[in-house]
């Protein structure tokens, strides 16, 4: 191996290794990156971005090492000089056309087949119509007779007001927080049916990996299905800028277990239960309508 030929490897591995050096380096270098999720979508979806990432990744290596090869290799100062004679050549012409054509299909068909299962609102168990207004969230629950406004927490509420004499940073969850979140069961499928009654709103929990807009007038879909033992509270906001509160709509979503939501619907229906409420356990009415609850629609 010629002197300049291991000048330009060592220099090339230099560049790989300073790249991935933030990698090893930064304790916190996964808050960088999209999260995984708790949702059927939210994994497929981080997998297709993780599969482009990562080809992307062996793209720019390829390229800026041979770029960073050339410039060792054939500088001037090693007596290189510039070939003329070649002004064409059909082959490489081919060849690079070819080779990006074909990477981008193997990127297409993944693709694909993810934005297929995000548009698949088949087969779902739970339809739930949300309306964004300003500047709350109005959840119905299609079939159940279920339905009730999610707004900002009063804590919240209170603590944002100049004035106050409430210190935000002694607010838990300080601007993330709502009187009633959203309840749905883990290892179901729920669709949302989106829209707005005043201007565009964006229904977004990060968790979940969707994000879709409410439209005044216009309908728009999505699913998701929690995994199973990711019971808890998922929170989110409102992503578009709908106007002077726009920072103060957050989105809560509550995920209770399949016995703990029959619970919770039943005390809606019989008006036992505020919409926050997803207890765990059955009073003697309670226990009744859960007995008398039909099969959940689907969509």
């Amino acid at each position: 191996m010629t002197r300049h030929a291991r000048t330009a490897l060592s220099a090339t591995a230099f560049a790989i290794l300073g790249s991935l050096a933030p990698l090893a380096g930064h304790a916190e270098w996964g808050n960088l990156n999209m999260p995984v999720g708790v949702t059927v979508l939210s994994k497929e979806i981080h997998a297709l971005h993780m599969t482009i990432f990562w080809w992307c990744v062996a793209i720019g290596v390829f390229v800026f090492g041979w770029m960073i090869w050339s410039l060792v290799a054939f500088r001037k100062s090693q007596g290189a000089k510039p070939d003329t004679t070649m002004v064409h050549s059909t082959k490489a012409e081919i060849i690079w056309t070819v080779i990006p054509v074909v990477i981008l299909v193997i990127m297409a068909v993944p693709a694909a087949r993810t934005l297929i299962a995000i548009e698949d609102t088949r087969n779902t168990e739970i339809s739930i119509k949300v309306t964004g207004q300003q500047w709350k969230w109005h959840y119905d629950y299609l079939g159940e007779d279920v339905k009730f406004f999610s707004s900002l927490a009063r804590a919240s509420d209170e603590a944002r007001q100049l004035g106050s004499g409430v210190n935000p940073e002694s607010v838990e969850n300080y601007l993330l927080d709502v009187d009633n979140p959203l309840v749905v069961p883990e290892d179901t499928k729920v669709r949302l049916l989106l829209t707005a009654q005043d201007v565009i709103h964006a229904w977004w929990v990060p968790a979940f990996g969707m994000k879709k807009d409410a439209i005044p007038g216009n309908v728009n879909e999505l699913w998701f299905k929690i995994d199973k033992g990711k019971t808890g509270l998922y929170r989110g906001q409102c992503a578009e800028l709908c106007g002077r509160d726009h920072g103060f709509m957050p989105v809560v979503v509550k995920v209770v277990t399949k016995d703990e939501y029959r619970i919770w619907l039943a005390g809606q229906r019989a008006g036992t239960s505020t919409p926050s409420e997803a207890s765990t356990e059955l009073t003697a009415d309670a226990a009744a309508a859960v007995a008398a609850l039909p099969a959940a629609p689907r969509g």
